[in-house]
């Protein structure tokens, strides 16, 4: 089988070693070719020349932005995707089952190559850029601006406390909180699909559009807002209309597992399911992130669904990834 590693040297988890071990690993049993990133985008550069070069599986060690980049350059062809974490959370990763340990996923990613256990699943977009997990607009954009405003050092290894204090400075000092940010309209399975949107949906001060759940990890807990999200149906969209502690934090702890409010029950959040589309028409250029990655500011964000676009290779020994 050909096999492409594509390494991101900057990742939290990559160490000389640990690429080391990996390398030889899938070289045993493999014909494996390497190749590392050293810019924004690189990746998908990368696999795409990999698909077209009739490549069987693109392993990539890297965090949940080096996948998502690999994920856009093999979208509609051949050559499947397969994830070693190597990042601070790897959303994607756990989401599937995989082991947090890389060398541990490596020896577990060697038996499904063997097994050849591989699954193709939907894909969301935005703008035309494709989401393994999720797309946030608004609040939690605005928080993953402030991650990447701070040095690379400081990123690769505060981790998770980080993402935390970036989202109470935000909250506190670089976030409108008082009025709705952008107005959301969806478009569900078995709707009209004749003519635009109507811009009549709901008003909101942040917005996540979800392939799958859980939305993230903090620490070892994972943050769900879509509890029935996967990655075989359409997508979800959990919309926020209120930004206040009083209303938001009863939600952020049930999504968390902790006390009975959640984004179902919560009159704070509008939750959608089953969407093959929506379109969000800001008042004012709003922040927009990408599986963890910040896009840029825009005022108008279209999303769509894919059905049945991208194989991936599946863990066989763990639950099946709809349950995670």
């Amino acid at each position: 089988m050909k096999v492409l590693l594509i390494v991101n040297p900057l990742a939290s988890a990559v160490t000389g070693r640990t690429r080391a071990v990996i390398q030889k690993a899938l070289s045993a049993d493999h014909r494996l070719e390497v190749a590392v990133t050293n810019r924004r985008g690189h990746a998908t550069r990368i696999a795409q020349n990999a698909a077209k070069d009739g490549i069987d599986i693109v392993v990539v060690l890297g965090g949940d932005g080096t996948l998502n980049e690999v994920a856009n350059g093999l979208v509609d062809s051949g050559t499947a995707i397969a994830a070693i974490p190597g990042g601070s959370t790897n959303v994607f990763a756990r989401t599937l089952g995989i082991p947090d340990d890389p060398i541990e996923a490596t020896g577990a990613l060697l038996d499904s190559l063997e097994a050849g256990s591989t699954h193709r699943i939907g894909l969301g977009s935005v703008n035309e850029r494709y989401f393994l997990f999720h797309a946030g607009i608004g609040f939690d954009a605005a928080v993953v601006e402030q991650v990447e405003k701070k040095s690379g050092v400081l990123k690769r290894f505060a981790g998770h406390p980080l993402f935390v204090i970036a989202a109470i400075g935000t909250w506190l000092r670089h976030y409108d909180r008082k009025r709705p940010a952008f107005r959301i309209s969806t478009r569900k399975v078995g709707d009209e699909e004749i003519g635009d949107l109507e811009n009549t949906g709901v008003e909101g001060l942040f917005s996540v559009c979800l392939n799958t759940d859980p939305y993230t990890y903090l620490g070892t807990r994972k943050i769900s807002l879509a509890p029935h999200a996967n990655l075989d149906t359409p997508l979800a969209m959990a919309t926020f209309k209120n930004l206040t502690l009083k209303r938001l934090l009863p939600v952020v702890f049930g999504s968390l597992g902790i006390g009975k409010a959640t984004t179902t029950s919560s009159r704070v959040v509008d939750l959608q399911s089953d969407l093959t589309e929506a379109q969000a028409i800001a008042y004012k250029s709003v922040p927009l992130q990408v599986d963890g990655d910040f896009l840029g500011n825009f005022e108008e964000f279209s999303f769509r669904y894919k059905a049945s676009c991208l194989d991936v290779v599946m863990p066989i020994k763990t639950p099946k990834f709809q349950d995670s």
